[in-house]
């Protein structure tokens, strides 16, 4: 479904606009009201829109615009690995060391870092997720320049993986001595980035469309890094079959979902 330009436009800001205000109030209303019992549940539900996302449309639509198979798999792989060496510098931080802990519901690592450590932390989210919502951006704006399916697609993906990291952002910058006011401005200010990223990454790639492939091709390789390296480590935690039974049926209910919008949007 090709979409004109102002409509393209229309489409990647409002994508934009809601992934990034959308996931900080839902993550803000969740770390606010302490219902910590959902993170492990939304993260189960969140590998699976990433997963689903990436090997449904994503991956599908960069292999079918490159018409390069072995090109594509090559900057999959190199990808996944420009993403573990951002993560090891600290400049690309989708699972905070302190994060991680609230992910799952070990909230105490939080309790035993010092406030001076807190502090650090807390300015590094905000960099890390500034950076990683403006590029989070301009994958949107890829995505709907190829296909509106794709685009409302990868949003969705990026929304699902966002809340449960930005209730962590949002409990880590609180046990940092920010208020619940400065934690809610400084997430919906570094959410802004998504918009910036997405009209930059538009009006940029109208004059290198070659660019797109490349760019799909590294989206899918953030959300594959970001379900297998960040968040699935996170579920070994809790081993017992219960916890187990429940993780595959949400991680089954992500992927389900957004097969159930590729098929809607068909």
């Amino acid at each position: 479904m090709p979409l004109s330009d102002m409509s393209t436009l229309s489409w990647i800001i409002t994508a934009s606009l809601l992934g990034g205000v959308l996931s900080v109030l839902s993550a803000g209303f969740m770390a606010f009201n302490a219902r910590r019992a959902w993170i492990p549940m939304l993260i189960s539900y969140a590998i699976g829109a990433l997963l689903g996302a990436v090997f449904l449309e994503i991956l599908p639509h960069a292999l079918h615009e490159s018409g390069n198979i072995e090109a594509m798999a090559a900057t999959v792989l190199l990808g996944i690995l420009l993403f573990f060496i951002l993560e090891k510098l600290v400049l690309w931080r989708h699972c905070h060391g302190d994060e991680c802990e609230v992910h799952v519901g070990h909230e105490s690592h939080v309790h035993d870092k010092d406030h001076h450590d807190h502090g650090r932390s807390g300015m590094m989210i905000m960099v890390g997720d500034t950076f990683h919502n403006f590029v989070d951006g301009i994958l949107i704006a890829a995505a709907f320049m190829i296909d509106i399916k794709l685009g409302v697609v990868t949003a969705l993906a990026i929304i699902a993986h966002e809340i449960p990291q930005e209730v962590g952002d949002f409990l880590i910058l609180l046990h940092s001595g920010y208020s619940k006011k400065q934690a809610l401005i400084f997430n919906l200010f570094s959410s802004l980035a998504t918009l910036v990223g997405g009209l930059l990454g538009y009006f940029a790639l109208q004059t290198v469309q070659s660019w797109i492939p490349t760019i799909l091709g590294l989206a899918a390789a953030s959300m594959i890094y970001v379900a297998v390296a960040d968040l699935i480590p996170g579920l070994h935690k809790r081993t017992e079959l219960k916890a187990t039974v429940q993780q595959v049926v949400l991680i089954g209910l992500g992927i389900g979902s957004i097969w159930l919008v590729k098929w809607l949007l068909d």
